[in-house]
């Protein structure tokens, strides 16, 4: 499966926002607070398009999440099939992939890290071992780091350093090595700075 491996300071610079959530980022974003390349200094940033911040909000949800276009895509078109608000309906899908339940629970300091924990089968859902990082969980399921994991010292520096709170929508079991999804999340639960309405109206056209 396909993901962005190319310069990250590049990408949120051009889109306004630390996506990864990395300290690189971060300076990037201090030092050079201006989209990239020849003309990112001098380029107006007040006179935008409507279309141009509708696909602004479309890579910001895309690369914070980990998806390429053609997964983003087809998540919305389920997303839109289904019954309730389609925005919504969207966060949800991407808040419920398996990667993103181990950054919200603190065992990845980014979404990357936690697709590689996934990758690498350091991940249990529901007591067996699934490597798949698009896996979209469920209310009422479990998941748990396997045991050797537990003592790796990337897990430990992250739940130490980090501290993450859990989001509303799962519970933390198991000492802080398992979590459960409570509840589907709703959008006052989900705190990424995304105008899901703009993604909306981009590919409604």
């Amino acid at each position: 499966m396909s993901r962005y491996t190319g310069p990250k300071a590049r990408v949120s610079r051009r889109l306004g926002t630390n996506i990864w959530g990395t300290k690189g980022e971060t300076i990037a974003l201090d030092k050079r607070p201006y989209p990239p390349g020849e003309h990112g200094r001098t380029r107006r940033r007040g006179n935008v398009s409507e279309y141009l911040l509708q696909l602004q909000e479309k890579q910001k949800a895309r690369f914070s999440y980990g998806l390429n276009e053609r997964q983003f895509r087809n998540l919305f078109k389920e997303a839109s099939r289904r019954q309730g608000v389609t925005g919504d309906n969207m966060l949800q899908y991407l808040e419920l992939r398996l990667d993103n339940l181990v950054y919200r629970a603190g065992w990845a300091a980014t979404r990357p890290q936690a697709r590689q924990l996934v990758n690498h089968g350091h991940i249990n859902v529901n007591g067996r071992r699934v490597d798949i990082p698009s896996y979209r969980l469920r209310k009422g399921d479990t998941v748990t780091l396997r045991d050797k994991t537990r003592n790796l010292v990337l897990i430990q520096w992250n739940r130490d350093v980090l501290d993450r709170q859990a989001p509303a929508w799962i519970d933390m079991i198991d000492d802080g090595f398992g979590a459960t999804v409570r509840e589907l999340p709703i959008r006052e639960q989900i705190d990424i700075p995304i105008r899901e309405q703009l993604i909306v109206e981009l590919y409604s056209k």
